[in-house]
C-alpha cells in the first residue's frame, strides 16, 4: 500500500494537473476577494470600471461572515468541478494513456491501487482547501474586511472544511464511471450530469434529499431563504461516498482488461 501511494504521488508530481487545479482555486479566491471590493464602495468600483454605471451588487455586506460564506460556496460549486477533475485523472489517464496493463501486472493488489489512487485524491483535495482557506484569509486581511473574531473565523473556516469533505466524497461515483468508461469523458460527463441535477433539484425544492445539492445548501449558496439541508441531508453524502469507493474498488478487482 505505501508503494502504491508512493507511485501515484510520483505520477501526481510529474503532472501539470495539480498546478491546474491549484490555479483554478486561486483565480476563485481572487474573484471572491475582487466581489468583497466592490461591495466595500460601489461608487470606488465604478470609477476603476470594474462594474458598469447602472449595475450594483445586491445581497451581501463586505465583511468577514459573509466572505467566509462565499468561500465556502466556493469549495461547494468550484470544489465539485475541481475535486471531480482529481478523481477523473487520476482513474481514467490509465486508460487513456494505456498503462493500466502495466499497472495490474505489477505485484500489488488491485484493491490497494485503487485505495492509493482514493488516498491521494483525498490529500490533494485538502491541500486545494487549505489553500483556499490561507489565500482567502490573506486577501481578507489586505482588504482589511470588518466583523473579525476568533468565533467567526472558527466557525467559517469550519463550514469551508466540512462542505469541501462533502463535496470530495460526492465526487467518488465519478472515480467509478472513469473506470468503468475507460477514460476521462465518461467521468466528466457523470460530472457535469450531477452538477446539472443538483441544481434543478435544489431549485424544485427537494435539495435537502439529494446528496449532490446538499453541499451547496450547507454553504448557504441558495441564500437566507432557502432551508438547510439538515443532519439527514449531511448524513445521506456519506453512503454515497462509500458506496463509490467500495464500487470502484470491486470494478478494478473483477472486471476484465482487455485492451
Amino acid at each position: 500500500m505505501i508503494d502504491a501511494v508512493a507511485t501515484e504521488v510520483l505520477k501526481t508530481r510529474r503532472s501539470r494537473v495539480p498546478w491546474v487545479t491549484a490555479a483554478t482555486f486561486a483565480v476563485a479566491t481572487a474573484v471572491g476577494g475582487l466581489f468583497m471590493f466592490i461591495l466595500q464602495d460601489q461608487d470606488r468600483a465604478r470609477s476603476l470600471g470594474l462594474i458598469g454605471t447602472k449595475a450594483a451588487l445586491v445581497g451581501g455586506q463586505a465583511d468577514w461572515p459573509t466572505y467566509l460564506s462565499l468561500l465556502s460556496q466556493i469549495a461547494a460549486l468550484g470544489g465539485m468541478l475541481v475535486f471531480g477533475l482529481v478523481s477523473v485523472w487520476l482513474f481514467g489517464r490509465e486508460f487513456s494513456q494505456n498503462t493500466v496493463k502495466d499497472l495490474l501486472a505489477m505485484p500489488t493488489s488491485r484493491t490497494s491501487i485503487v485505495a492509493a489512487k482514493f488516498v491521494v485524491a483525498l490529500m490533494w483535495c485538502l491541500a486545494l482547501t487549505f489553500q483556499l482557506l490561507v489565500l482567502g484569509l490573506l486577501a481578507g486581511v489586505v482588504l482589511g474586511l470588518p466583523g473579525w473574531s476568533a468565533e467567526v473565523l472558527g466557525s467559517g473556516a469550519l463550514v469551508v472544511v466540512v462542505t469541501a469533505g462533502m463535496t470530495f466524497l460526492l465526487t467518488t461515483p465519478v472515480a467509478l464511471a472513469s473506470s468503468v468508461g475507460r477514460g476521462y469523458l465518461p467521468g466528466v460527463a457523470v460530472m457535469i450530469g450531477s452538477v446539472f441535477c443538483a441544481q434543478i433539484v435544489a431549485a424544485l425544492g427537494y435539495g435537502a434529499y439529494f446528496p449532490w445539492s446538499v453541499p451547496a445548501l450547507f454553504s448557504g449558496v441558495a441564500g437566507p431563504d432557502q432551508a438547510s439541508p439538515g443532519l439527514l441531508g449531511v448524513v445521506l453524502v456519506v453512503p454515497v461516498g462509500a458506496a463509490g469507493v467500495v464500487a470502484t474498488s470491486l470494478w478494478w478487482r473483477n472486471a476484465d482488461q482487455d485492451r
